[in-house]
């Protein structure tokens, strides 16, 4: 897969594929620009190198049609300020351009108004979704986008898992197609967390379902030293112990598979931990009353969960036994939060690990998504070794599957 670097962009058309799929209040502004902000280095470096940049990306799901409030012109605008503000701080001769922006990816106007883009100017066009072509990778739509540039850039990785036109279909029909700084950032920080790791490597895995994290958990096994597993699938595992965990969300489906995924843990010598204590709440609710449980527990303290109650955080004893094994570990993968932790009296568990991976002194990779903004809600997102961007394409790679995108840079086929 060639780089960015690798070729000479000056004066040539640079499409580069972005994802500022970005979350937008009722009031259609930015309400967080992350996504925008990890791509200024790539942006930065081909104006300097007088490219003439053109942006693509989607946002949200308008299925093939347009709607006005998954625009991608409020993200031009942030990008203008954002390159306006790192630029200011730059010595010497840095060129600062307002980011046009065009309400079409296709047609007439778009390719006359590429035409018209000078050196070291930056156009966005609108969202490629609102077009049926950028799902379905309609080949007449990948062509047009294809005649707008000379070079193809993807420094997208939160959507390099999917197999969509402007991920896959596109850098096959451009005959310079590369990788981007984000996208090389994002799997290099991937092959020193899971496949060159320094030992012991931790992962934590959470979140709410074992189905959607099944892949991750069995290849998970051929790497790690240490596997803790929190959330609400921890239930299911739990389940599968035969322990109680009363009106918590079970996988009743998984149950079994729970089971033989403890079971191959101890024969591959990995440590697997579960809960040994969770926090139960009468109701799915931030006022709802609850108490901590020892599940299986042998003292005094309950031990069966009162009817109808249901598990939205690990307790206390949990989080100090996982903190003791996550502060043994040189490397820490972290995907998926230990409980409710968008409702503060039930974050305690999550705030706990966060706080840990970010005192550890381990080079820790957090999973993107949910993950990424329990670390931002915990107060740790610039204490941890690197956030990735993307959720999906994140627990692509733990699964051990090849990324669609980076297979297309590479071989021009997927």
């Amino acid at each position: 897969m060639k780089s960015v670097k690798d070729i000479k962009v000056s004066a040539k058309r640079v499409m580069v594929r972005v994802d500022y799929n970005l979350p937008m209040d009722e009031n259609l502004n930015i309400t967080d620009d992350n996504r925008i902000r990890e791509t200024l280095p790539l942006i930065n470096y081909l104006l300097e190198n007088n490219a003439k940049i053109i942006l693509i990306s989607h946002m949200g799901r308008p299925k093939g049609k347009v709607v006005p409030a998954l625009s991608l012109k409020p993200a031009a605008t942030r990008l203008s300020e954002l390159l306006l503000k790192r630029n200011a701080k730059v010595e010497g001769d840095v060129k600062m351009q307002t980011v046009n922006f065009i309400s079409d990816c296709i047609g007439g106007e778009v390719e006359k108004k590429v035409s018209e883009l000078k050196d070291g100017e930056i156009l966005l066009l609108e969202n490629l979704r609102f077009h049926e072509g950028e799902k379905t990778s309609d080949p007449d739509f990948v062509k047009q986008l294809a005649s707008l540039c000379d070079v193809y850039v993807n420094d997208a990785f939160a959507v390099s898992h999917r197999k969509e036109a402007s991920v896959t279909a596109l850098p096959m029909m451009v005959k310079e197609s590369v990788a981007g700084f984000l996208l090389e950032k994002e799997l290099q920080c991937y092959s020193d967390a899971i496949k060159n790791p320094v030992r012991p490597l931790v992962a934590i895995i959470g979140g709410a379902k074992v189905s959607s994290k099944l892949a991750a958990l069995q290849n998970m096994l051929n790497c790690v030293d240490t596997l803790i597993i929190g959330g609400a699938m921890a239930n299911t595992f739990l389940k599968s112990q035969g322990i109680d965990v009363g009106a918590s969300m079970v996988e009743e489906e998984l149950v079994e598979t729970a089971s033989k995924i403890i079971k191959e843990a101890k024969e591959k010598g990995v440590r697997l931990q579960l809960p040994i204590d969770l926090v139960f709440a009468s109701k799915f609710d931030k006022d709802a009353e609850k108490m901590t449980i020892d599940i299986g527990g042998k003292d005094d303290s309950q031990t069966t969960p009162t009817e109808g109650w249901m598990a939205l955080d690990i307790g206390e004893k949990s989080a100090k036994m996982f903190a003791d094994l996550i502060a043994g570990a040189k490397t820490i993968v972290w995907n998926g939060p230990m409980g409710v932790f968008e409702m503060e009296r039930f974050c305690n568990g999550t705030r706990a690990i966060s706080k840990t991976i970010a005192e550890s002194g381990a080079f820790s990779v957090v999973g993107g998504g949910d993950t990424g903004l329990a670390a931002k809600v915990c107060g740790v997102e610039n204490k941890v070794s690197y956030i990735s961007t993307g959720g999906g394409a994140f627990l692509h790679l733990m699964e051990g599957k090849e990324l669609p995108a980076v297979v297309a840079l590479e071989n021009g086929k997927f």
